[in-house]
């Protein structure tokens, strides 16, 4: 097992993070079951200037609080009152920068994840899309603010990295909200991956 650091959650620049972010393992242990996939959809969520982001404008609630933290722990939350979205928090404390974790192609534990999701086997909608994988993996709010140097849930780098070609920016799914910062290159793929949520036209 090869643990990121908390160096690796506490830089800058966010949007290189979330690049890099591609190719590494999302793990969870809990009660002694670990479950894992290699992330391969990702989208940057940059702090008070951008307005799809809970922290636009300075907001801080009791809810959004995670994103305040340095970095190294998640932003977990309930969405549409339906599913939990996760989050990797990066770079300084009270500079809400945070990331979305949206597709996942599953590595280890996948008989928890089917028993999780009532799957019969599994498919790429295990964990395509952000809820799929947090189902999987068996992640909720009691889970917001964790520390990813823990050992409940954590990053792994296993060596795997993909090459610029492989890599695409698009724009972000579902913040048509937010006028023309919808139209940011923010979310991060890998080409042709079939757990990428999404448009296929978009998977570009």
């Amino acid at each position: 097992m090869n643990k990121l650091t908390i160096d690796f959650y506490q830089r800058e620049d966010v949007w290189q993070v979330a690049e890099e972010l591609l190719g590494k393992l999302l793990v969870t242990r809990f009660r002694g079951v670990e479950t894992a996939g290699r992330i391969v959809e990702c989208e940057v969520y940059a702090g008070v200037g951008d307005k799809a982001s809970h922290a636009y404008g300075g907001r801080r609630t009791a809810r959004n609080e995670a994103m305040y933290a340095a970095g190294g722990i998640t932003y977990v939350y309930l969405c549409y009152g339906i599913h939990y979205l996760v989050n990797v928090v990066t770079g300084k404390q009270d500079v809400p920068h945070a990331i979305l974790l949206r597709g996942l192609e599953p590595v280890r534990g996948i008989p928890a994840m089917l028993r999780r999701t009532g799957k019969p086997k599994p498919d790429h909608s295990l964990t395509r899309g952000p809820g799929n994988l947090t189902k999987a993996l068996g992640i909720d709010t009691s889970h917001n603010a964790e520390n990813l140097l823990g050992k409940t849930i954590w990053l792994e780098d296993d060596g795997t990295r993909y090459s610029s070609d492989e890599i695409a920016k698009t724009p972000r799914i579902g913040v048509d909200y937010a006028a023309e910062d919808a139209l940011l290159p923010y979310r991060y793929i890998v080409r042709g991956n079939p757990y990428v949520s999404g448009k296929k036209t978009a998977n570009v």
